[in-house]
């Protein structure tokens, strides 16, 4: 299968001229900029990630994701994750299902737990159900994916009898994925429903997920379906940060400190030791999971983690806290241009 190249925000809160923060409603249309120019560069997705929280600006990524739609033209939208477990299946799959007909077959959902946990209390869900919620949820969501009359019963919402949701899409199921941060069982669930997995890999040495992509492959078997990559439904998939420029140099210049912040404002919430340059040295390096540097830096990174974890898809999450919209924007024109193309060269090789 051909390797496809995608792009992932949060809408995260970026900074203006004078260092203060940029209005939410700034941050939405510097976003929809963003994706606009992704299309035009030949980019394959554009991932928006739900939060609820004030340092991200997007908190319902298909109002967005279907503001891009009618600004492009070829790229595929979706969430990155919809944070299905204090969500209503029903729900996200009407709202991803009206998505796919206003980008005319162009949505995709990727379906997580959330590393964020916000919209729990928000929404009236008890923490303490975290793993409960969303495997019940997961099961009605694949029940709607058959776009057939459903029948279905669990306690954390209202049973369905010989119920249809609607809209039906034009390609008679919606394009789902199911987020995995590196748990054994997260990968096993992903497997049983026969579903494309996409590793949220945000630290520490890709090659120690190659494991989880061997359970994921084997773990297909046992359920049923195909073992072989491009043989079913299986696929794997890429998430992770990153930042391109001219130089090496440039980029860790122009990332560091909005990364350095970013780390250790979520860091204090969860308990984490302050960030530094001695770890973001290594995180950019060629173990680390930060893509950060040139164009041929990248492309040459992103190469040897999509080689051997046998990923059919890689998304750079692009944007990183208070990093300026004009900076993202050249990053993603870097990344379209030149990063792309040299990746597939590399892999023709």
């Amino acid at each position: 299968m051909t390797l496809e190249l995608g792009l992932d925000t949060f809408g995260d809160v970026t900074a203006q001229a004078d260092g203060t923060p940029k209005p939410a409603g700034q941050v939405i249309r510097d976003v929809v900029e963003e994706a606009v120019l992704a299309d035009r560069v030949g980019l394959d997705f554009f991932g928006v990630g739900e939060h609820h929280r004030a340092d991200f600006a997007v908190s319902a990524p298909e109002v967005v994701l279907a503001g891009i739609a009618g600004r492009t033209e070829r790229i595929r939208l979706g969430s990155a994750v919809t944070v299905l477990s204090s969500d209503d299946p029903v729900r996200v799959y009407e709202r991803f299902a009206t998505l796919d007909a206003v980008s005319g077959g162009r949505a995709e959902v990727i379906l997580g737990r959330g590393s964020f946990v916000e919209s729990f209390p928000l929404f009236g869900y008890d923490l303490s159900e975290y793993e409960d919620l969303f495997e019940e949820k997961l099961e009605l969501f694949d029940a709607l994916r058959t776009e057939k009359a459903v029948s279905w019963a669990g306690s954390k919402r209202a049973s369905l009898k010989n119920q249809h949701v609607y809209p039906k899409t034009e390609r008679g199921s919606l394009t789902a994925w199911i987020g995995v941060g590196g748990s054994p069982e997260s990968v096993v669930r992903t497997a049983r429903y026969g579903l494309p997995m996409m590793l949220a890999i945000i630290g520490g040495e890709p090659a120690r997920f190659r494991p989880y992509v061997d359970l994921y492959w084997r773990a297909l078997g046992e359920f049923g379906w195909s073992s072989e990559p491009g043989g079913g439904p299986g696929r794997v998939g890429i998430h992770s940060p990153g930042h391109v420029a001219e130089t090496d140099e440039q980029a860790q210049d122009e990332i560091y400190e909005h990364f350095e912040a970013m780390n250790n404002r979520i860091g204090a919430e969860r308990g984490w030791p302050p960030y530094s340059r001695d770890r973001f040295r290594h995180d950019a390096g060629p173990d680390g999971s930060l893509y950060v540097g040139s164009p041929e830096t990248v492309a040459r990174k992103i190469a040897a983690t999509v080689d051997l974890l046998g990923a059919t898809r890689f998304d750079l999450k692009y944007s990183t806290g208070t990093l300026p919209h004009e900076t993202l924007m050249r990053s993603i024109e870097l990344y379209g241009t030149q990063v792309a193309p040299r990746v597939r060269e590399l892999l023709a090789e």
